[in-house]
């Protein structure tokens, strides 16, 4: 039997988390394990999570006091989903913008190949209910990431993605340098000199409906300065 752990890091998405958990778990793939890492959320995002935990051992949650970020948050979670014996680790947003009816393709695809991103610009993917501004954003981090890393996966910045067992061990969680989100582009650059076989399947991203976006300019910024940085230093 394989095991599948979905880590969803997490801050202030009380709103969501809990419609999002019973998303999942109403898939009902055999083997699956949801994990919340939460930055001690204001809001109790992972309190509720935790209690939700209480009642069903499919769902745990680890609340993060110091060190706190989006990068390292998500290699928390990669970290203990290993030590869980997971053989597959879907991480996706709480925002349900990566929403869950696309898990059973991930995996489905990951059986052939090492990464599978959920992409919204591959035939039958869509970028939708977003803004022209955040559009143009999207645009111009795709191309300057992909341009500074060599990579040609369309939706470099996805971060709804299934890594196999063999990838998350190879790729060297310890030496990571990204705090932030540009996590998701360091690991996907990691994998791809690694020589992972990296595939894209298409998704709908829709602009979450509740709570509010934590990307901002100086975000943004950093992000790209970041990506630049562990190209330099690969």
């Amino acid at each position: 039997m394989s095991k599948t752990y979905v880590i969803i890091p997490t801050y202030n998405e009380a709103e969501n988390i809990e419609a999002l958990i019973k998303e999942i778990l109403g898939l009902n793939i055999f083997g699956l394990t949801i994990l919340v890492v939460d930055d001690n959320s204001p809001d109790n995002t992972g309190k509720i999570a935790e209690k939700i935990g209480e009642e069903d051992p499919r769902v745990k949650t680890i609340i993060r006091y110091k060190n706190r970020g989006r990068g390292s948050a998500g290699i928390e979670g990669f970290k203990f989903a290993l030590r869980e014996g997971a053989d597959y680790t879907i991480e996706m947003d709480a925002d349900f913008s990566h929403h869950p009816r696309y898990i059973p393709d991930l995996l489905k695809y990951a059986k052939d190949y090492d990464v599978v991103l959920g992409s919204r610009f591959v035939k039958e993917g869509k970028d939708a209910d977003r803004s022209f501004i955040r559009k143009i954003t999207t645009l111009f981090a795709r191309t300057y990431i992909r341009l500074i890393l060599g990579i040609k996966v369309k939706d470099i910045t996805s971060g709804f993605r299934c890594f196999k067992r063999r990838v998350l061990e190879g790729i060297d969680l310890d030496n990571m340098i990204s705090t932030g989100p540009s996590i998701v582009s360091e690991i996907l650059y990691k994998a791809k000199l690694k020589n992972f076989t990296i595939y894209e399947i298409p998704i709908i991203f829709e602009d979450r409906k509740k709570g509010q976006t934590k990307l901002n300019l100086i975000i943004l910024l950093k992000t790209l300065y970041m990506v630049f940085i562990f190209r330099m230093r690969a």
